[in-house]
């Protein structure tokens, strides 16, 4: 990828669309252009955090493992997306796991140049601020339903919350989930486990509420899914 590429790249972040021409060119400077295959880490949980990455094409799971080695996947994230979200103005280790789940593009700047960018360019800055300000409130919904919620609760707000993140409309006005999750990585998403996962979605198949098309996507009728809430 050459700078002009790279230029388009961080062209299509959020976080960089008011940058003008010379300010983007700055970013270009302390950029570079990673690749990695489907499957390969990004970075190992409690590495020297030194980079943060922006994805140009593909998907990255985050997430971590705890005492006993179970997986707890954090987020998604995907193209347009920037992580970790944790790191800035502090030292540390990368708390959680980088996972390529498809064959994933990148443009990569150092922490230490990103944070200079930062207090040069203080409207990027205050962007920063509302998309972390963001991740803090799924993150207070999430704690909410897991104290709030029962199980089946919590499994219907996840695929709501999947369908907002990374859902793409169908003609018929469904949702498509565009990530091929199996019942295990659900189960992991919410600390539950992957019969219960599989008995709620059964339910939810039964209740035409969803379907799993011949690839194994997740189609979602919102409208029914939202009133399992208040039944």
């Amino acid at each position: 990828m050459n700078r002009t590429e790279i230029t388009d790249v961080l062209r299509s972040v959020p976080l960089f669309k008011e940058l003008s021409g010379n300010e983007l060119k700055e970013m270009v400077n302390i950029a570079q252009n990673r690749q990695y295959k489907k499957n390969m880490h990004i970075f190992m949980q409690d590495d020297p955090l030194d980079y943060v990455y922006f994805i140009y094409k593909g998907k990255v799971k985050i997430y971590k493992n705890d005492i006993n080695g179970k997986e707890q996947i954090v987020t998604v994230q995907k193209d347009g997306d920037m992580f970790p979200h944790v790191g800035f103005f502090r030292k540390g280790n990368y708390p959680a796991y980088a996972l390529a789940l498809e064959d994933t593009k990148a443009v990569v700047i150092s922490i230490s140049h990103f944070e200079s960018m930062l207090l040069q360019h203080p409207q990027v800055c205050i962007k920063l601020f509302r998309v972390m300000g963001e991740k803090i409130v799924d993150l207070q919904n999430r704690l909410e339903a897991q104290i709030l919620n029962n199980t089946y609760e919590q499994i219907i707000k996840l695929i709501m919350r999947l369908c907002n993140t990374d859902g793409r409309e169908l003609s018929d006005g469904k949702k498509m989930i565009t990530t091929q999750f199996t019942n295990k990585d659900l189960a992991n998403m919410i600390g539950t486990t992957r019969e219960t996962v599989s008995r709620t979605l059964t339910k939810l198949k039964k209740k035409e509420i969803i379907e799993v098309d011949v690839k194994g996507f997740i189609i979602v009728n919102l409208e029914k899914l939202e009133d399992e809430l208040f039944i």
